[in-house]
């Protein structure tokens, strides 16, 4: 599944060296990806895919879905979802509490770090973690 929504990035990529929004601003971008994908075979009706998508796609779901897996994190892992979570990133939604904002940021930011370092195996890993958080 993973697999459909990597592009071949060409050239190095060395992500560790990227500041942790930029990591996010990819992350969020994978994970939005992922999710649709994985609701096309629950619905093709655009009204609720958007409805289910709203469920996985937001920051209460994000920070849940970090505290589940952060005793399960390398270090590495570990290092990149806390600069993302540390990082100011301006305003927060009207709709979430600075601290569910932040860690749904570092979630973004580990998201981001390895779909960019080409660790789909352990990426499917993370995103597949999703499901069980949502149900």
């Amino acid at each position: 599944m993973l697999e459909k929504v990597m592009f071949g990035l060409e050239g190095e990529q060395h992500p560790e060296l990227l500041p942790p929004l930029a990591l996010a601003y990819i992350g969020d971008a994978v994970y939005e990806l992922y999710v649709r994908q994985r609701l096309l075979d629950k619905s093709v009706k655009v009204h609720n895919l958007h409805r289910l998508a709203i469920r996985r796609v937001n920051n209460n779901t994000q920070s849940n879905l970090l505290a589940r897996i952060e005793e399960n994190l390398t270090e590495q892992e570990l290092a990149v979802a806390k600069r993302g979570r540390n990082t100011k990133s301006g305003q927060v939604p009207k709709n979430a509490d600075v601290v569910t904002y932040r860690r749904s940021t570092g979630l973004e930011a580990l998201v981001g770090y390895l779909y960019l370092k080409k660790d789909y195996e352990r990426l499917g890993w993370i995103l597949e973690q999703i499901e069980e958080v949502v149900e």
